[in-house]
């Protein structure tokens, strides 16, 4: 595992960078709003990348560098994200395919992202996908957005509601709410699947 830090536009990032033996893509992933990369269903996505000879990059925004709870507005997040992608892309996973994922205010960076990023794929942990008791300000069309495969994986009791699967989106439900804490187990097999399947249509 190795620590870099990377400038954005908004002050330092931190990635955290956990290395396949292989290396077929790398898969960025983002924290929620929040909280830290050391959630359990980042740690359990972590896990089945690497081992699907995925290298993983576990992204630490510059709000959360400096120490600072509350999350910067959205156009912040996203063109740090955006500096921290084209970082690792030419100084750590150049030529690889790049996949975006994140739990929760991460995976809604991930997917607002994913086509300035050229992302070949998104992983979604907990999408929120309205605020908890107000359906009618839904941030569906952020998923919707999205061209490249995707998939959700949402707790069955999740308080910030449950997409719907389409074209290009799989929806995975496993046991618990929008901690997915309850059955992490679930959260990698769902990833393991999942990357399978994609490493095999990027060969």
């Amino acid at each position: 595992m190795t620590k870099v830090e990377v400038e954005t536009p908004h002050g330092p990032a931190r990635a955290e960078l956990h290395c396949a033996e292989e290396g077929r893509a790398a898969l960025l992933l983002g924290h929620g709003a929040g909280g830290g990369i050391a959630a359990p269903d980042l740690v359990a996505v972590t896990r089945a990348a690497t081992e699907a000879g995925v290298h993983v990059a576990l992204v630490e925004q510059p709000y959360r560098v400096a120490g600072r709870r509350a999350p910067a507005p959205a156009k912040q997040l996203d063109a740090a994200w955006l500096a921290v992608v084209e970082d690792l892309g030419e100084r750590w996973f150049a030529d690889l395919p790049l996949i975006f994922g994140g739990r929760s205010s991460g995976a809604r960076v991930a997917c607002r992202t994913a086509e300035a990023g050229a992302a070949s794929a998104v992983l979604c942990l907990a999408f929120p996908v309205h605020p908890p008791g107000k359906p009618e300000k839904s941030r569906l069309g952020e998923l919707d957005g999205v061209e490249a495969p995707v998939l959700v994986v949402q707790g069955e009791r999740d308080a910030f509601g449950q997409p719907e699967p389409s074209h290009n989106r799989e929806v995975v439900l496993v046991p618990g709410d929008h901690s997915l804490k309850a059955d992490v187990d679930a959260v990698f097999r769902a990833a393991q699947e999942w990357l399978g399947r994609i490493l095999r249509l990027m060969d």
